[in-house]
């Protein structure tokens, strides 16, 4: 190996977000890692959800608003303007029945014959 051409070599630790420590050798020198071979799920078979820039909340939050807006955006449906035309229909049907109650429609005999013939005549033209 030539002399002065590679980087220094040095001992260097590794600190994991759990707290594992790894003693090591680096040109670097000391290290953080999120996930190591102690806390990783390949390793320990288990499922760890490591969320360090919060990105699981931030899209939580997001669809919660989306939810938010999709409620607020939705036309409300007013069953009381139906029930006030309802209302309304069956007060001019008790008012149309009232009139009639109160009219009194004569039929001659002699009236409804005449009216028959003309209807004849009519229909025959």
């Amino acid at each position: 190996m030539k002399k002065g051409i590679h980087p220094e070599y040095k001992k260097a630790k590794i600190t994991c977000g759990c707290g594992n420590v790894i003693e090591t050798r680096t040109t670097v020198g000391d290290l953080t890692v999120e996930i190591c071979s102690a806390c990783h799920p390949f390793f320990t078979g288990k499922q760890k959800l490591v969320d360090t820039a919060g990105r699981v909340d931030k899209f939580k939050a997001r669809m919660e608003q989306a939810e938010k807006l999709k409620k607020a955006n939705q036309p409300k449906k007013s069953n009381t303007a139906k029930a006030k035309q309802v209302e309304n229909l069956d007060e001019k049907v008790e008012k149309i029945k009232k009139e009639l109650e109160k009219e009194e429609v004569e039929i001659k005999p002699e009236d409804s014959a005449k009216e028959a013939a003309q209807d004849e005549n009519t229909a025959n033209k």
